[in-house]
């Protein structure tokens, strides 16, 4: 595509008007990763001769430490396929894909171990220009919930709801993290959860106040009796709600299920706060054993077939990584 160009922007004084609509390609995401310790936004935009944006991508450079085990490393996520403006063709808009991605790669490539890209809208966007910049894919599992055609009760089982009843008559309580004594709760309970986790990656309690602050997503906590049992922590863009990280004390306090009682209030908020469907976040691979897929299944979502996508920056590495994904 002539007469373009494209601009890597790392600085939100130098961000030109966007279409923010959606919350992962947007401005406040920016500045949120720019405020954040250990993560890095960069902008990827295109422009046309007479500077119309005609699309952008945000990509979050993330620096990632540990004393035990021992590593460090960087890595970029992008969440989505970005946010096209002209024209609404398919075609085009992985041309313009294709385009942010080598811009990306020129820019990072010798700087992070990877670069990850995932939550594709649809599963075929970008196949094409992918392969042909040595991403490799690997089938992943996405599952949302619709709100706007049922109520969430009509969607789950029988027993799922004498399981809720019987954590509500025990006392279980959810509700949003309102102060400062809510808010350390949750990231302390968060941490806690995935400290033995390498492979998931918690940002700073920053991000968490950010987002709160922002209204940009709610952040939830589970309570029983005085014991902090479960949180999450749900993001909005457009007309979709996002469950985007979860923490739950199941093995301690297993006769009072605060998994489902913490996955059922997300999911109840969003239906009332009129949005169309809630997503879930890293559902995992597709294995025949899915524990977490299996337990979010039961609130009566639509499992889907994706794929995320890798590249990593040593050759060799990606190169047997690419031919073990083979598809």
């Amino acid at each position: 595509m002539k007469g373009l160009e494209t601009h890597i922007i790392t600085d939100q004084k130098d961000l030109p008007p966007l279409d923010n609509s959606n919350f992962f390609h947007s401005r406040q995401l920016f500045e949120i990763a720019r405020q954040t310790p250990r993560q890095k936004p960069y902008m990827v935009v295109v422009q046309a001769a007479d500077g119309q944006v005609l699309a952008h991508l945000l990509a979050i450079v993330r620096y990632r430490a540990s004393l035990l085990p021992p590593y460090f490393y960087m890595h970029c996520r992008i969440l989505g396929e970005g946010v096209y403006t002209y024209p609404h063709e398919g075609q085009a808009e992985n041309a313009l894909f294709g385009i942010m991605l080598d811009a990306l790669r020129s820019k990072l490539s010798s700087r992070v171990l990877y670069i990850e890209v995932s939550n594709l809208n649809q599963k075929m966007f970008g196949y094409r220009e992918l392969k042909q910049r040595q991403f490799f894919p690997v089938h992943w599992m996405s599952i949302h919930n619709s709100l706007h055609s049922h109520t969430p009760e009509e969607r789950i089982t029988e027993r799922l709801q004498k399981h809720i009843d019987s954590a509500y008559a025990k006392g279980l309580v959810t509700d949003e993290v309102k102060d400062e004594a809510d808010f350390k709760s949750f990231i302390k309970l968060l941490k806690h959860h995935h400290w033995l986790k390498p492979k998931r990656y918690i940002p700073d309690e920053k991000f968490f106040m950010a987002i709160l602050q922002g209204g940009h997503g709610r952040l939830y906590l589970t309570r029983y009796r005085d014991h902090v049992v479960g949180c999450s922590a749900v993001a909005y863009s457009r007309q979709n709600a996002y469950l985007w990280y979860t923490a739950f004390r199941r093995k301690s306090f297993v006769m009072v299920h605060p998994d489902e009682l913490t996955l059922w209030h997300a999911i109840k908020d969003s239906h009332s706060r009129g949005f169309q469907h809630i997503y879930f976040l890293d559902v995992g691979l597709p294995t025949s054993h899915n524990p977490f897929r299996e337990f979010i299944l039961r609130f009566g979502g639509k499992p889907v077939s994706t794929y995320r996508w890798f590249r990593c920056s040593i050759r060799w590495i990606n190169a047997v990584l690419s031919w073990i994904y083979r598809d």
